[in-house]
């Protein structure tokens, strides 16, 4: 499934449009994670515990963005995006979200 930032796809054309898609995932560093970051937070940098946690949380947001888009019977997902908020102090949710559509070659 190709997914891309763009509104078009160079050399294709959108003859379908499914909808709006959207991948949710809520997680959680546990008690270890979030004791480890804390202490890395004090020396300042990056802190490689969160990192990773956010890396995964996008990947596994986009993966279920592209599950629910072949549900739809679309190719690809134009105009693709993310979202993220904190859900109180020890959960992030990221959200991946785009429009699902259906493209054909130009050509």
């Amino acid at each position: 499934m190709l997914i891309v930032t763009t509104e078009n796809v160079p050399g294709y054309r959108v003859s379908s449009v499914k909808g709006q898609v959207y991948g949710v995932v809520v997680r959680s560093r546990g008690l270890a994670g979030n004791l480890m970051a804390g202490l890395r937070s004090l020396a300042g940098g990056e802190i490689s515990e969160y990192t990773q946690l956010l890396e995964e949380a996008r990947r596994h947001a986009v993966d279920r963005m592209v599950k629910n888009a072949a549900l739809m019977q679309a190719n690809a997902v134009v105009m693709m995006r993310f979202d993220s908020s904190e859900i109180g102090q020890t959960m992030s949710e990221i959200v991946a979200y785009g429009t699902a559509v259906v493209i054909e070659p130009t050509a």
